[in-house]
């Protein structure tokens, strides 16, 4: 089984942090946000392979985080991948990165993707375990606990069988509090679904979700309910948030 974990955006929310620097490195608690991603993946165990892809500005810092990660983590090949843009105005957007190291890498197995600006600490396993069962996409959510936090992320609806019934992005009146983590599993007889998606007449390819609700009208997309601690690093709230808790957490 491989991973991708998705780090080619610019975070211009996070300005001036992310710069000179992408926002996958980070410092939390003294250790950048993708080193907590990788752990977890590690520990996965299902996982022999990483691919994380960058946009061309930040791929030299990524090489150089590259060299510390394989020492930390012998036992998993870590790739970096160039996505050839420079600007947020070029971006592929997530779904067009995915496709993009689906191609140049020739992906042909199972594929958990993985966004490069979510901390939480959860277990995989289970995850991985639960959809390799089902041979479906599943789907990683947060309940948030509030819908005037819910505003801020894709929301997610299912029915009595986890099932995906909706995917809202950022609504003014979210149905539920249920969060999408940007945390995705792919069968590999399932990966054709997003170069499908790619070729339709539209110019949606950065809202996951609207990928999502295209996606559940063909076929089935399970809901896994992840339970801890979330924190999706968008702007300097939520990076403060998960500072101040990583940093308590460390210091027992």
């Amino acid at each position: 089984m491989k991973a991708l974990l998705l780090a080619a955006g610019y975070g211009t929310r996070l300005y001036p942090l992310t710069e000179k620097i992408p926002k996958p490195l980070l410092p939390v608690a003294g250790r950048p946000i993708i080193d907590y991603l990788v752990e977890q993946i590690y520990k996965a165990d299902h996982i022999n392979e990483l691919f994380v892809v960058s946009n061309d500005k930040f791929f030299d810092d990524f090489r150089i985080w590259q060299s510390s990660a394989r020492k930390k983590h012998r036992g998993l090949k870590i790739s970096i991948v160039n996505d050839g843009t420079k600007s947020p105005a070029e971006r592929l957007g997530a779904i067009g990165d995915v496709r993009f190291v689906i191609d140049k890498k020739k992906i042909k197995d199972d594929l958990l993707i993985v966004g490069g600006d979510n901390i939480f600490d959860y277990n995989l396993k289970k995850f991985i375990l639960k959809a390799k069962q089902k041979r479906s996409i599943s789907l990683g959510v947060h309940d948030v606990g509030e819908k005037k936090i819910a505003v801020h992320y894709g929301v997610v609806s299912f029915n009595a069988k986890k099932v995906l019934s909706e995917f809202q992005e950022k609504p003014k009146r979210p149905k539920t509090t249920l969060a999408a983590m940007c945390l995705y599993y792919f069968p590999k007889e399932k990966l054709k679904d997003i170069t499908l998606y790619l070729n339709q007449p539209h110019d949606r390819k950065d809202a996951i979700g609207d990928y999502f609700n295209w996606l559940h009208q063909i076929e089935d997309i399970y809901v896994y309910e992840f339970k801890g601690k979330w924190f999706d690093v968008g702007n300097h709230d939520s990076y403060n948030r998960a500072e101040k808790y990583f940093r308590e957490k460390y210091k027992s």
